[in-house]
């Protein structure tokens, strides 16, 4: 959905965050996998404005490279915090020429949403207003802004705190910090506010009271207190976290997810789970986990950047490491580890095992303490283990190797040589392979079963 109006955003980002007790500028702290920053442009990405432009402080410059929206032109740098008024300034060469309207974020506040952003948006074009700021009763307005209404309930001024009368202290209408304004007239304005006040600086909220006096219409959106919160410090950045996870999880709950102590499972933003898979207590997903349908995530264990097909059952205590892929039906068990693999349809590796760098066939099993010995101390290998092989306990399957089809590995074995389809391989003594021997090895165990079952 577009607006009426042209929409340009700009995101204040520049603050140094001296409360974090941090090297790593504030905005750049992570939340439910991604940082702070992200969190805001992501909402307002989903308003598909015409422009988006972030104002960074001189602590994040160097690091820019790293971040994935920094693209060229979308940003510049606020080197001398003077306000937040200046900061605003500093988007005024890339959105020369642009129109409609310009919608003012804070990097530091993630709650905010799309929806809400949205309904600012809308609000304000309908009334026609010139500038629009959001507003919220506070039952302890203590260090913000105080809002003074006319008659009409519209904005006079905003005061400072730190710069307003007893009186004025006394108003519980409060700043919420974000502002929307004519693109034109947010620039003009801004170009007339001076650092005569107590700090020093240059206010954006100074706008109002300059827009009252150019004779232009403002106007006060209520806004919802909750997803205004900013953070400041590390126990704010843990309350927010807080806020994030409870939205993740509703989420997937709401799509069809169970939980059975929601309050001990961690998310990521992009986590995504499939219907009617249980997740059991204490399980972490990092940032780039897809999980099917109708799993079992068992307790303890850990996610990150794994695929996980339909009816997989994984844990407890397993950890998927990034590149994992499993497809569909495989179970994978307590205290197993896999880092870049494939197990195909139906493997299994039921316990105690590490699996690195490797391609598990469908129906192979994986006995406890089976190792793919993936590190030379310079380079990584890969394994190949074949369809419907096994590999007894504590097996070290010492890479580059390829386990045939249908391969038999005895147990404690350390295996340094290709093994062929269907072959039994032993290193327990010496080494012994029997060509063809796995079949008729298993015939011989499926009759002893037979045999067994028949007499009870």
């Amino acid at each position: 959905m577009t607006f009426s109006h042209p929409l340009n955003i700009i995101v204040l980002a520049a603050g140094k965050g001296t409360r974090m007790k941090s090297e790593t500028p504030k905005v750049l702290h992570a939340a439910a996998g991604r940082s702070l920053v992200e969190w805001v442009l992501a909402a307002a990405e989903g308003l598909a404005p015409e422009s988006l432009h972030v104002v960074i402080g001189p602590e994040s410059e160097n690091r820019i490279d790293d971040l994935p929206w920094a693209k060229p032109g979308s940003w510049s740098v606020q080197r001398d915090r003077r306000g937040t008024g200046h900061a605003v300034q500093q988007a005024a060469d890339a959105l020369s020429g642009a129109s409609g309207y310009t919608l003012v974020l804070y990097a530091d506040t993630p709650l905010v949403t799309t929806a809400a952003l949205r309904a600012l948006v809308e609000d304000t074009i309908a009334d026609n207003a010139d500038v629009a700021l959001t507003v919220f009763e506070a039952q302890e307005p203590g260090g913000y802004g105080r809002i003074v209404l006319d008659d009409e309930g519209r904005p006079l001024e905003i005061v400072e705190a730190k710069d307003a009368t007893p009186a004025q202290r006394e108003i519980t209408l409060c700043n919420g910090g974000l502002m929307l304004a004519r693109t034109e007239v947010l620039f003009d304005l801004l170009a007339q506010t001076t650092d005569s006040n107590a700090a020093g600086e240059y206010y954006i909220t100074d706008i109002v009271g300059l827009a009252r006096k150019a004779g232009l219409r403002t106007r006060a959106s209520q806004f919802d207190p909750n997803l205004l919160a900013g953070v400041n410090s590390r126990r704010e950045l843990a309350a927010v976290e807080a806020v994030l996870q409870d939205r993740l999880r509703a989420a997937l709950m709401d799509g069809g997810v169970t939980m059975i102590a929601p309050e001990t499972v961690t998310l990521s933003y992009d986590t995504q789970v499939g219907a009617d898979t249980i997740i059991e207590p204490n399980v972490f997903f990092g940032t780039g986990v897809v999980v099917g349908r109708g799993c079992r995530l068992r307790a303890g264990s850990y996610f990150e950047g794994a695929q996980v097909g339909e009816d997989v059952i994984v844990g407890p205590m397993a950890r998927l490491r990034e590149g994992t892929v499993l497809s569909d039906t495989v179970k994978v068990g307590n205290f197993v580890e896999i880092k870049k693999a494939h197990l195909h349809a139906g493997a299994k590796a039921p316990h105690l095992t590490y699996v690195g760098d490797a391609d598990v066939g469908e129906r192979a099993n994986l006995g406890a303490g089976t190792i793919t010995c993936n590190y030379d101390g310079i380079n990584k290998h890969r394994t190949t283990i074949g369809a419907g092989a096994f590999i007894g306990s504590n097996a070290a399957l010492v890479a580059p190797l390829t386990i045939g089809d249908g391969a038999l590995v005895g147990a404690g074995s350390t295996i340094t040589e290709d093994v062929p389809a269907n072959a039994i391989v032993t290193t327990r003594g010496p080494t012994k392979t029997k060509e063809n021997a796995a079949e008729r090895y298993r015939e011989r165990l499926r009759a002893i079963k037979a045999r067994l079952n028949a007499q009870k």
